[in-house]
């Protein structure tokens, strides 16, 4: 859960605006694209501390400042909620999470809880309460990637649609096998390698597909990166081979990086001659180890 709670958040950020148009195609002409996100994550946390190291009640939760278009409205707040288990107590957690964000910056919000569990059961869109004549009802934005449709999503030009699909597919692997989960991998692959992103968009989103689908097999992993070759090769004229290869050395170097500093005693210094990185970048990968929850691997 680890791992895929750093993938949430890095491409949440990578493709912000394109998450903010899957669900408001006309958002362009509400929000003001032409300024920075600011990401007010730690903030969040400040607000919503962990309780005896109870990190398993959250998976991945983001807080984004986005400024409107010229009018009564300078900014507003994007609530971000991505949940990967079933939850009885999700619903009170989101109206938590408004209520103290309404107190500290009296602003407009609006709030989405993306559900990435293959329980059909569970989504809780709303949160109600009532006692004596007094009652509150907190509805927010719910999205289960277990019901969208996989054609349509094929089709759509937004780049989260390659998101909502690795997933999918992901919730597929029980009732799959490893050469039918690589299949669904490379198609994946295949779509987002035709689309007319930036080459950043597709690296980004590459490295999200990659890491996000795992094969029991590491054979399974092999052939993937032959077939994703294959596919660059076929699009050469696309100009990303290199940024592609860039974004699987950052993926070994984060891999092997965290592997030392969980396995050695070497120093920072030492890793970072070894992996061929700076000492910068493993110091963050260690203050990031840090505060996970004992137990669990990236």
């Amino acid at each position: 859960m680890q791992r895929d709670d750093t993938l949430w958040k890095s491409i949440l950020e990578d493709i912000f605006e394109d998450f903010l148009l899957f669900f408001y195609p006309d958002a362009g002409s509400f929000f003001d694209f032409s300024k920075d996100f600011e990401y007010l994550d730690k903030e969040l946390e400040q607000l919503f501390p962990p309780e005896d190291n109870s990190y398993q009640t959250r998976f991945v939760d983001k807080l984004v400042k986005v400024h409107c278009q010229n009018g009564d409205t300078e900014w507003i707040l994007v609530h971000v909620e991505v949940q990967g288990y079933h939850d009885p107590d999700f619903g009170r957690r989101m109206f938590t999470y408004y209520s103290r964000i309404l107190d500290k910056y009296d602003k407009p919000i609006t709030a989405f809880a993306i559900f990435t569990e293959s329980n059909a059961a569970f989504k809780p869109c709303e949160y109600h309460r009532e006692f004596m004549g007094t009652s509150v009802l907190y509805r927010y934005n719910a999205f289960k990637i277990l019901e969208q449709d996989e054609e349509m999503l094929g089709r759509s030009d937004n780049p989260f649609a390659i998101v909502a699909l690795t997933v999918k597919a992901v919730l597929k692997r029980k009732c799959i096998t490893d050469d039918e989960l690589l299949s669904l991998k490379i198609e994946i692959a295949k779509n987002l390698l035709e689309r007319k992103l930036s080459k950043t968009k597709i690296r980004r989103l590459l490295g999200f597909l990659r890491l996000y689908i795992r094969f029991e097999n590491r054979e399974s992993g092999v052939k993937f990166e032959e077939a994703v070759d294959h596919l660059i090769q076929e699009n050469t004229s696309m100009g990303i081979e290199e940024l592609v290869k860039s974004a699987f050395k950052e993926e070994f170097a984060i891999e092997t990086t965290e592997n030392l500093l969980r396995e050695s005693s070497f120093s920072i210094e030492k890793i970072a001659r070894i992996v061929g990185v700076s000492p910068e970048f493993v110091q963050k990968l260690k203050d990031e180890m840090r505060h996970r929850k004992p137990g669990t691997r990236s």
